[in-house]
């Protein structure tokens, strides 16, 4: 009877040590430096969102922060890195639509899912995709560009550069029935060039590289897909305003950390990403990358995620489409 006492006294002694322990350690974060891990190069979209964001992080915490560039598959690298890292808070991860979403709709052996093996923190940003044509192309809305492609499917195709794009324009090929063969280039760019240069006859792609090609008459913007216009093209009418209201591909940025966080720090983490995003200067500088600033946060921005996913995977499922 004793010795079995004693052992319930030395379980309890431990839970409890274990528990002022642990707690402390949560009230005391962050002790050390908190890294952000972007799946992308130093420059792109996603690394400056990064640094604008936790830039303004570091200032108004005091917490010493670094950004740690990992790039390599899209991102996927990055998540895959990040998973393995303590559930400390210590590693936060710095991820995008591509790595998160599509990742989990195209790929059935993905090492991780997004909100199962992540906890969502807050979106940074979300934008947008620019339906584009040459500038010197005689349609001059998406009803007349369906119209065109059906009456020749031979000259019907478009430029793609990532699964984002692939998925958005099979989703305006489904919801229109027009045709369209997907001719792959490299970036963004290349893609709109191949539209400039005629190779192609439409693009569904990001704004940062299109904008300039649209307002220097260039490209012929068409539509932005969802039901908002951009801040950036105020003359292009959404999708829904052109009448097609369910080709609504968004894409996102967001912060999150690996499941099993402490919830303490989880929430100290999102208040003050969320007090970083909300700064005016921040704010303002996103916009001029043609983005629309904040968005979502724990719960809500998990929901959004998981919608996301099975949004994506009905257009691969509806298109037979095949990623690697």
């Amino acid at each position: 009877m004793r010795s079995t006492v004693k052992i319930v006294v030395c379980a309890l002694s431990a839970a409890l040590l274990f528990g002022t322990s642990g707690a402390k350690a949560q009230s005391d974060y962050p002790k050390q430096v908190i890294r952000f891990i972007v799946g992308f190069a130093a420059g792109g979209g996603n690394d400056l969102f990064a640094r604008l964001v936790v830039q303004k992080f570091q200032q108004n915490t005091g917490w010493n922060s670094v950004i740690e560039n990992k790039p390599g598959a899209g991102g996927r690298l990055s998540s895959e890195f990040v998973a393995k890292q303590p559930t400390d808070g210590y590693t936060v991860l710095l991820a995008a639509t591509g790595q998160m979403s599509i990742a989990a709709a195209t790929l059935p052996n993905l090492s991780y899912h997004p909100t199962k093996t992540f906890i969502p923190l807050n979106m940074i940003a979300s934008f947008p995709l620019i339906l584009v044509v040459p500038a010197d192309h005689p349609v001059k809305t998406v009803k007349e560009l369906v119209e065109w492609a059906k009456a020749n499917p031979d000259k019907s195709n478009y430029a793609t550069s990532s699964p984002s794009f692939t998925i958005a324009s099979e989703l305006l090929k489904l919801k229109t029935g027009m045709p369209g063969q997907a001719i792959p280039y490299k970036s963004s760019n290349e893609s709109n060039l191949g539209v400039v240069g005629g190779q192609t006859l439409f693009t569904i792609v990001d704004g940062p590289p299109t904008i300039p090609l649209v307002t220097g008459g260039k490209l012929r913007a068409l539509a932005v897909t969802g039901s908002e216009r951009s801040a950036e093209l105020p003359d292009v009418p959404s999708m829904k305003e052109a009448g097609y209201p369910d080709v609504n591909s968004q894409l996102w940025s967001g912060f999150f950390v690996t499941e099993g966080t402490p919830p303490a720090i989880v929430a100290k983490l999102t208040a003050e990403i969320s007090k970083a995003l909300a700064d005016a200067g921040v704010r303002d500088s996103l916009a001029k990358m043609a983005v629309k600033p904040g968005g979502p946060t724990g719960d809500e921005f998990k929901k959004y995620i998981d919608a996301d996913i099975k949004s994506y995977s009905d257009v691969v499922q509806a298109a037979n489409l095949k990623f690697e």
